[in-house]
């Protein structure tokens, strides 16, 4: 009965037909306050770059960071498109507790959500994989979509530059983990048909 068992699990995993979570390495429970998401769902970097290689047709893989962090920081090269969560605000903000300039909320983010699935040929079931900077976008936005009715939606939980070193040479630095981090690939050259509401 065991081997049964054993050969239907490896069977429903080489046919893409075993759930996404199986490649789930993150406990909810030890995941960070800032990057819960109510789906409790997550890939590491390289759990993401994994399920696009073998799920690509079948998921939708978005960078939810800014044009600008994608112009000068690079961007996945498996993702799919670029839908930022938060934009910069038409008339620029200092947060002086932050010392950042303040972003807020994209309000076009579930159309272009919706709108991308169906140019990819997808629908509200299919596996949306989200990545920011670190984690914590990527949750928010992940949260959003899960209040919409989306149910197979993961974030990314190191993100794209991953987290602060906190000692050694590199505090302070996004050096622990991540996208760039992990050497996948990436690219600082932008596709434009992936950009978010550029004229083709």
């Amino acid at each position: 009965m065991r081997t049964i068992a054993v050969w239907l699990v490896a069977f429903l995993a080489a046919s893409g037909l075993l759930a996404p979570t199986s490649a789930n390495a993150f406990d909810a429970a030890s995941v960070p306050a800032p990057k819960k998401t109510k789906l409790g769902q997550y890939f590491s970097s390289q759990e993401a770059a994994s399920f696009m290689d073998q799920h690509g047709s079948k998921a939708l893989f978005l960078d939810v960071r800014t044009p600008a962090e994608l112009e000068f920081l690079g961007m996945p090269s498996q993702a799919d498109a670029n839908v930022p969560y938060m934009k910069e605000p038409d008339f620029p903000a200092f947060d002086g507790a932050k010392g950042n300039f303040k972003l807020e909320t994209n309000p076009d983010f579930l159309p272009e959500v919706r709108r991308r699935l169906a140019a990819k040929g997808l629908g509200p079931d299919d596996a949306i994989v989200l990545i920011c900077r670190s984690g914590d976008r990527s949750a928010a936005a992940s949260n959003l979509l899960a209040e919409a009715g989306f149910k197979n939606v993961y974030s990314v939980i190191d993100g794209f530059e991953g987290d602060l070193a906190t000692d050694g040479p590199k505090a302070g630095q996004r050096a622990v983990n991540g996208w760039k981090n992990a050497g996948l690939p990436w690219s600082y050259k932008l596709d434009k048909a992936k950009m978010y509401h550029v004229d083709n």
